[in-house]
Parts: structure tokens; C-alpha cells; sequence
């Protein structure tokens, strides 16, 4: 299969970039805003800027972590499935035809300055022109982008080194015309400009080292166009009054000939023509790349990825989408349609940060961005908040088109997708049902999930027979490796500790996308190799019964789930980075595990600790589980371990309680035959004593802690703080 050639230097994609932001938001809508709030106008422009920062940042990760042509369709689809993976593809097919169609019947306007022509018959040939240049290669597209691009900056910081030394005080008051309300409402109508920015990510498969180029284009770009917006607009309220903006739809015009005459206003009307093609030529080479990922992912027909044979350019939906401009521009009112293609972005940007959520919270061990947002998750929170304001904002009408387009892409993918894809999303594979559900287990939707459950199962036994070969004996441990652990030979040793002489089988699995065909990664892993190399000689110098198995999987949790019930084991032992994992919404694996796992689990926070000579164990007083002493004892006796038992208490605690809880903890160790020193400590911040305590400790042992605040129960982001900020090993056992 012919493949995108990677041919984009950085310097291109920031162009491309700017171009797909560089257009109506500074050409057209400028004079049209300020109406709404006055010459406050340019803190609108910087307020729309903030709620489309998280959207960049977040575009930048998952850009870098899947650099694949498609963009925002290829990561939603990625984490919802392919039933939202295709409204989505559609609906920004859709929208960026739509708005690239604005801008080719926009620059009329600034072309009726200079002649009186056919403005439809016109913006036909320059989409006749921009179809050919993306047609001939993204790479000739880039150049043009470049040129095009370098002008305009060029030109527009000229009317700012002009013009901001006219700025007259008067025209700048009263400041918000129409309060705070109205200066909100300009933002979410200006917020179009912006759109453009993250939408580059859809030719990441054509960008050169895209996990640092990608990223960076998007910042720079953002950056130097979010400057270019707020210093103009100001510029432009500054000189001209408000009043007489309401109307004008070529406000750079109006702009350049006030402040240097007609001359410089034609330059102008030409500066508008060219950035106004550049934004319909960046659209194309966006929106054609949409149909084009669907049909890789078998959720359009096959002849929407055709390549061209000499270009290597997705040549059917390039004309497909031209085609539906040249419609567009003929018979629609454009503008108007082009708003509601661009409140669908909002929405979009608005599934941009969820996804992120999504990838971070399950750890899905194929989501390795080369970039990661900071400031994880509240800038994402923000960005969906913002737009979900900024929805509420464009009125009723906008929420109406989403629903449109939704409809659109839900009678696709029945019709056509649904019988050719078996993927799920992420969100369906960790995603929780409704709260109530969650907290009712025993109900009928949890047997239901059940039910869905051993569906899956045995289809996962007819698809992976190599994992049946291995499970059909029982086995005492079993130790998935994920990839991501500290040391796999400590994980391992401490599996033989836990199993106290039963034979360990570690199984090596690498999760791969649903898209992925799982014998095309059959292939000899160095890595893998390695750790089997490892685990081998740390066996040997245990004198501990391992074997080891390494696999390809679409389903990390699954598979653990069918090796556990197939191999009946007595313990599953994994590595873990401390998160609860309790998410109602969307779920942390181990979170999965614990509520699906019908076996014992361990899970081990490897701190770095080699030797393990002292060990805690930490139990809530008001527990007495006596399996977890017994295995602790066992871990004790296999390291030859000094043991110690702790309790902590409220600083109120009466000597009488403090006595019982005393004699009742001597009773389990008693009962157990377990010998440990136990300590009793009076705080109250139990996290903090816990830490304290860690630091003279080599390993500590604690159960299953109980849910926390709402945050963490609706998205499972947040740490256990017990294990968070032990300073050693942290071995965590569930019954």
C-alpha cells in the first residue's frame, strides 16, 4: 500500500498552520465583532485565544502520539470507536469545506475594490486552482502556503508599526459598550478565528519528526497569529470609530486607506485576496485528508484512500471535496453555514481535551506522545468548560447543526462501517456505565455487563489461541508485563515472594490499536528479549520456578482477565503507578481489574528499592485481615525480612481503646503465626505519619483503601496519598 511521504520541514507546517488561521478572523470579522462589544473588541481576540490554548496543547499530544493523517478524526475515533470516530471525520470534513467555501466567496469583498466581477463565477476558478496545487503535492501546497503566508505577516506588522502610533484615546471609550455580557459573546464569536490552528495535525503523516515539529508548529503559529489578532484589532478601534465598523466587512481595507490613502488601501484589498486564498487552500489540504483516514480505517468505501500514482496526494477526496465547495458556493448561503461548521469545531476542541483525559486515565500502553500538555488535567477541564460556555453562547442554532452532522455520521456508519469494523474505543473498553449503575453492582445492567463480558472473552479465546496454549495448566502467580515497569526481574521476585514456592509465569504483553493487525507485530522485540534474559538469572539465583511467555494484544485488561481464569491462578501480581483507578466515567485498568478479576491481586509501586531487609505493614485499625498478614509473613520469611505491624490512631484516642486495639492486633498476628513488632501511632494526619514511617522501611504492605472525593470517583485521576508518598516499595493486596 502506498504511504503519505513525510516531506514537510517545520518552517512549512508553521505556515500551513498561520495560513489556516490568517483569513476571515482578521479580514472580515473584525468590524462586524466590535458592534458587539465596542473597543473592547481586542480582549475578545485574547479571551477566544485562552479557551483555544488547551486545545492546542492538547492536539499537540495527541498529534505526537498518533502522527497519522486524519488529525482530530483519528484520536476521537481512536478513543470513542467508530461510530463517533465517523460523525466526527464527517463533520470536519464537512466544517473546513464549508469555511474554506467562506473564504474563497469572503475575499469578494476586498476583489469588488477593484473591479466589478461575478464574485461566484471567481471564488470557482481560485478552487479550481487551490484543487490542482493540492492534487500536484502537499509539499508544492507548503510552498505556496509559505509565500503566501510571509506576505501577509509581513504586511500586517507594517499597518501595526503604522498604525499603533495613531491610536486616538477617544475611540477608545467607553471601553465595553455593551458590559461584560457582551464582551463574552464577541469572544464566542471571534472564536472561529482560531479555528484553524490545531486543524494541521490532519497532514501528520506528512510532517518531518513530527513528535517535535508537530507541537511546535502549533505553539508558534498560535502564538504569532493570537499577537497578530489582539495588536491589529486594536489598532483598527483605535483609529476608526466603532460606529463606523458595524457594517464593514473589509476592515483591513477601511484600516490601510485611513491611514495611507488609496494607494495603500488597494495593497491592502490585494493583501486580503491572497491570505483569504491561502485559508481556502490550507481547508482543502485538511479537509480532503478526513475521508481519506475514514477509508483507511474501513469506515468509508475503499476509493476515498486512493493515492495518486506520481503525487502520492489522496487525489479522489481532494476532487470530492472540491466538488462540495463548488456546490457550496453555488447554492448555499455560506457565511452563515460556515458559523455553524465552526461551532462544530468548538465541540470538537471540547473532544480533544476529553480524549486526552481518556488516553492519560487508562494508560493505554500504545499512547507514548513524544509531548505531553502541562498543567495535566485542569488545563483540559478549562478547555471544556470554556467550550462548553462558548456553546451555550453561539445559541441554540449551533447545537442544532452538531446534532445535523451527528445524524449524518451515525446513518454512515450503520449503513456502511458497523459490518466492517470490529474496533472499540478506548472509552468503550474502560468507560463506565452511569454512576447509579457503578454503585449498584449487584443490579441487572451489572449482570448485563457481565453477560457482555464473556461474549468477549470467548471470542478473545478463538482470536488469541497462542495465550490458550499456556493457560490450560494451573498455575500459582501469574505477572503481566506491561512495559512500563521499574524493574520487571523486582516485579517478578516479588511475585515468588507473594506465591511462597509456586511456580510464577510471566506474561510479556504489548497492547496495539484495534486498527493494528496483530500478526503484523510478530515480530522478535530486543526489549522483550532482554527482560526474559533478566528474569532468568534473578530465577536461578532464587531458585524460584518461572516461565515466560511474551504476546500481542488489542486488549491489555481482557486478555489478564482470560489468562486469570484459564490458568486458575491464586495471585495476579502487576506493576502500578499508585493511581486508585475507581473512575465512574472512565477507568484506570487496574481500576478494571480489580472490579472484574475474580483472583487476588497485587499490586506492586516500585520505588526503586533493591534489597528488601524491613518491611511494614500498614492496616486501617478497624481492619483484621488475616490474609494479608499471612502473606506478608510469607514475603518476610522469603527475603528474610524484619516485620513490623502498624496501626495509626487519633491523637484523642482513649488508654483504654488504645489497649483493646493493642491486645486485638497481638490476637491476629497470634492467629496468623506471624511474628511482628507492632506499632501504634497517634496522629491525625495518617498520611503524613504513613510517609514518616515509610522512610525506615524497605517495603510496605497495605490493602485496598476506600473511594474518595467525587473527582476521583467520577474520573479515577487522583493518587492513592498512602502510596503516593511512601518512600519506599509499596506492595498494595486485594482479597
Amino acid at each position: 500500500m502506498k504511504k503519505l511521504e513525510r516531506s514537510l520541514p517545520l518552517y512549512t507546517v508553521i505556515a500551513i498552520s498561520i495560513g489556516g488561521m490568517l483569513g476571515s478572523g482578521i479580514f472580515v470579522l473584525p468590524g462586524i465583532a466590535a458592534v458587539q462589544t465596542g473597543p473592547s473588541i481586542w480582549l475578545a481576540y485574547f479571551l477566544a485565544g485562552l479557551c483555544v490554548l488547551p486545545a492546542v496543547l492538547s492536539k499537540g499530544e495527541l498529534a505526537t502520539a498518533m502522527p497519522t493523517s486524519g488529525g482530530t478524526y483519528v484520536y476521537i475515533e481512536r478513543a470513542f470507536g467508530p461510530a463517533m470516530g465517523t460523525i466526527t471525520g464527517l463533520g470536519l470534513w464537512l466544517s473546513l469545506l464549508l469555511k474554506s467555501s467562506f473564504a474563497l466567496v469572503g475575499f469578494g469583498a476586498y476583489l469588488s475594490i477593484f473591479a466589478d466581477l461575478p464574485l461566484k463565477g471567481i471564488a470557482l476558478v481560485f478552487l479550481s486552482i487551490v484543487i490542482l496545487l493540492n492534487i500536484m503535492g502537499v509539499k508544492k501546497v507548503g510552498n505556496v502556503q509559505l509565500i503566501i503566508v510571509v506576505v501577509s505577516l509581513l504586511s500586517l506588522i507594517a499597518i501595526l508599526i503604522a498604525g499603533l502610533p495613531q491610536v486616538k484615546p477617544e475611540n477608545m471609550q467607553p471601553f465595553m459598550t455593551e458590559g461584560s455580557g457582551g464582551l463574552i459573546a464577541a469572544a464566542a464569536f471571534v472564536f472561529i478565528s482560531y479555528a484553524g490552528v490545531t486543524k494541521v495535525a490532519a497532514i501528520a503523516e506528512e510532517i518531518k519528526s513530527p513528535g517535535r515539529n508537530l507541537p511546535l508548529a502549533m505553539m508558534i503559529s498560535f502564538v504569532i497569529v493570537m499577537t497578530i489578532y489582539v495588536l491589529t484589532t486594536y489598532t483598527l478601534v483605535g483609529n476608526i470609530p466603532v460606529k463606523n465598523l458595524a457594517t464593514d466587512i473589509r476592515p483591513i481595507h477601511t484600516l490601510v486607506a485611513y491611514l495611507g490613502g488609496h494607494f495603500f488601501g488597494l495593497l491592502a484589498a490585494g493583501l486580503g485576496v491572497i491570505t483569504l486564498m491561502s485559508m481556502a487552500n490550507s481547508g482543502v489540504l485538511a479537509a480532503s485528508r478526513f475521508p481519506f483516514a475514514m477509508s483507511r480505517d474501513k469506515l468509508l468505501p475503499p476509493l476515498f484512500s486512493r493515492l495518486h500514482s506520481k503525487f502520492l496526494t489522496p487525489v479522489v477526496t481532494i476532487i470530492i471535496t472540491g466538488v462540495v465547495m463548488a456546490l457550496v458556493i453555488i447554492f448555499l448561503d455560506v457565511k452563515k453555514i460556515a458559523k455553524l461548521a465552526s461551532a462544530f469545531m468548538v465541540m470538537m476542541f471540547m473532544l480533544e481535551n476529553v480524549c486526552v483525559v481518556i488516553f492519560r486515565e487508562t494508560a493505554v500502553q500504545w499512547y507514548k506522545p513524544h509531548f505531553r500538555s502541562p498543567l495535566y488535567p485542569w488545563i483540559q477541564l478549562f478547555g471544556i468548560l470554556s467550550g462548553a460556555a462558548l456553546l451555550i453562547l453561539l445559541g441554540g442554532m449551533a447545537l442544532g447543526a452538531g446534532m445535523l452532522i451527528a445524524l449524518l455520521g451515525v446513518l454512515v456508519y450503520v449503513f456502511y462501517g458497523k459490518s466492517r469494523v470490529q474496533r472499540r474505543g478506548i472509552l468503550i473498553k474502560y468507560g463506565q456505565r452511569p454512576a447509579l449503575a457503578y454503585l449498584l453492582k449487584k443490579t441487572k445492567a451489572t449482570k448485563k455487563v457481565s453477560t457482555t463480558m464473556d461474549n468477549f472473552l470467548t471470542s478473545t479465546e478463538a482470536k488469541q489461541s497462542q495465550i490458550e496454549a499456556f493457560v490450560t495448566d494451573e498455575k500459582g502467580v501469574v505477572v503481566p508485563l506491561f512495559g512500563k515497569e521499574y524493574s520487571p526481574e523486582m516485579l517478578v521476585e516479588m511475585g515468588a515472594a507473594i506465591g511462597s514456592g509456586s511456580p510464577v509465569h510471566v506474561v510479556s504483553l504489548t497492547e496495539i490499536p484495534d486498527q493494528t493487525d496483530l500478526d503484523a507485530m510478530l515480530e522478535d522485540n530486543p526489549l522483550i528479549t532482554s527482560i526474559n534474559r533478566r528474569i532468568s538469572t534473578m530465577a536461578e539465583d532464587r531458585n524460584v520456578e518461572v516461565t515466560f511467555e511474551a504476546h500481542i494484544t488489542h486488549d491489555l485488561t481482557r486478555t489478564v482477565k482470560l489468562i486469570s481464569d484459564r490458568a486458575h491462578c491464586k495471585w495476579i501480581v502487576m506493576g502500578w503507578d499508585g493511581k486508585a483507578g475507581y473512575g465512574i466515567i472512565v477507568r484506570n485498568p487496574m481500576g478494571w481489574l480489580i472490579s472484574h478479576i475474580h483472583v487476588n491481586l497485587a499490586l506492586f509501586k516500585d520505588n526503586g528499592v533493591r534489597y528488601i531487609h524491613r518491611i511494614l505493614v500498614s492496616m486501617h485499625p478497624h481492619r483484621n485481615d488475616k490474609s494479608m498478614i499471612e502473606v506478608a509473613g510469607r514475603i518476610a520469611t522469603f527475603y528474610g525480612a524484619e516485620l513490623q505491624f502498624l496501626r495509626i490512631v487519633p491523637k484523642d484516642i482513649t488508654e483504654e481503646d488504645f489497649k483493646e486495639l493493642k491486645d486485638r492486633s497481638q490476637q491476629l498476628l497470634d492467629q496468623c503465626q506471624v511474628q511482628a513488632e507492632i506499632i501504634i501511632k497517634k496522629d491525625d494526619n495518617p498520611v503524613k505519619a504513613l510517609e514518616l514511617t515509610s522512610a525506615s522501611f524497605d517495603l510496605m504492605i497495605i490493602g485496598t483503601p476506600e473511594k474518595k472525593r467525587l473527582l476521583n470517583l467520577l474520573l479515577g485521576m487522583k493518587k492513592d496519598p498512602f502510596t503516593d508518598r511512601a518512600a519506599c516499595s509499596v506492595l498494595r493486596l486485594t482479597f
